[in-house]
């Protein structure tokens, strides 16, 4: 079945719950302010870990990017423990998924980053932290929105819900924040062919195995999949439903996976909103759902993507599961229907 079809079967049921602005829980944690300091391709690829002061005992939000968080998130990454945007900052993302990772080591799961914790990741994912990226031609094409619409009547009058620029999609593509893109690369002219990016060496490797069975903790935030044998192949931070809008209880299936879908807003089905007639949003990266949709077998629910990857795990959904687009995308690929997805 071709992607558009497939995915206006799944998004005609995707609507009730997924897709309308977010609420933000965590107002203290910005992803996108401009990083401080020194985090050039060198120190980043030196950095390592410190005993206090100089890497505080006790997490802290704060809002200058640091070296050795970069480094840290890439690893994370690299060994199937998203942290969602790449920012080099202490959030609870990152902390989430050290926790997972020191669970899965056998460590003591606290969500610290110590000596000990800093030398299993380098351990499990060796090679160069950062690489060099030359903007193409292509790159500069786009097409780009300028000016990406938040209203739903504007969305769906795009002809494509695109990038709003060059640095959005470069940011995505090697999956950190805006902020951290340009704070990596000060003075970098983004519109010139041949300019040279440092960016993390993100890993794109496939999961290693086939996906059987989906757990998402709804009070944690997150998703692990799951091998047959019970071995965990990844970890993924992820906003769930709020309290108005509660994602389901219990155990359900998952249908089929739908690659660019389109998004219907009905307001006849839906309780959130201000439009009043119906309204079909294009495929893209900026797509209230995101690149991927996968669809379960509760009606209107599903995993997905979404426009905004550094909110991920910071805000409430409308009952859905969502992810970092590339991590949904790197999800379905390794799922297919059957999949038992249980929420807890």
């Amino acid at each position: 079945m071709s992607p558009r079809p497939f995915a206006a079967i799944f998004g005609a049921l995707a609507l009730i719950a997924c897709g309308a602005p977010d609420s933000d829980l965590t107002a203290t944690e910005s992803a996108d302010d401009p990083a401080t300091g020194s985090l050039s391709r060198e120190v980043i690829e030196a950095a390592a870990w410190k005993p206090a002061p100089e890497v505080s005992a006790e997490p802290s939000a704060t809002d200058k990017a640091d070296a050795l968080l970069v480094r840290t998130q890439v690893l994370l990454e690299r060994a199937r423990f998203s942290p969602g945007a790449i920012d080099g900052l202490e959030g609870s993302n990152m902390r989430q998924a050290l926790k997972a990772f020191e669970a899965a080591q056998g460590m003591t799961p606290d969500g610290v980053l110590d000596d000990e914790t800093f030398r299993r990741l380098v351990q499990t994912g060796p090679g160069a932290i950062m690489t060099d990226y030359r903007i193409t031609a292509a790159d500069l094409a786009g097409p780009y929105l300028g000016v990406v619409p938040v209203d739903m009547k504007t969305q769906g009058e795009q002809p494509a819900m695109s990038f709003g620029n060059i640095v959005e999609a470069l940011a995505e593509r090697f999956h950190v924040t805006e902020g951290l893109l340009r704070a990596m690369n000060p003075g970098a002219e983004f519109n010139r062919v041949g300019q040279t990016l440092s960016v993390p060496a993100v890993d794109r490797r496939p999961l290693s195995g086939s996906v059987d069975h989906i757990v998402i903790d709804k009070e944690e935030g997150s998703l692990r999949a799951f091998d047959a044998n019970g071995t965990l192949l990844a970890y993924f931070p992820a906003t769930i439903g709020s309290g108005d809008n509660p994602t389901p209880s219990g155990t359900v299936k998952v249908n089929g996976v739908a690659r660019s879908p389109e998004y219907v807003f009905d307001p006849e089905a839906l309780s959130f909103g201000e439009v009043e007639h119906r309204v079909v949003v294009k495929p893209g990266p900026n797509n209230p759902v995101g690149v991927v949709w996968i669809d379960l077998n509760r009606p209107s629910y599903g995993i997905h993507g979404t426009p905004d990857p550094d909110k991920v795990g910071k805000t409430a959904s409308h009952g859905c599961v969502r992810l970092t687009n590339w991590d949904a995308w790197r999800l379905a690929d390794a799922v297919k229907p059957g999949v038992e997805v249980r929420f807890v």
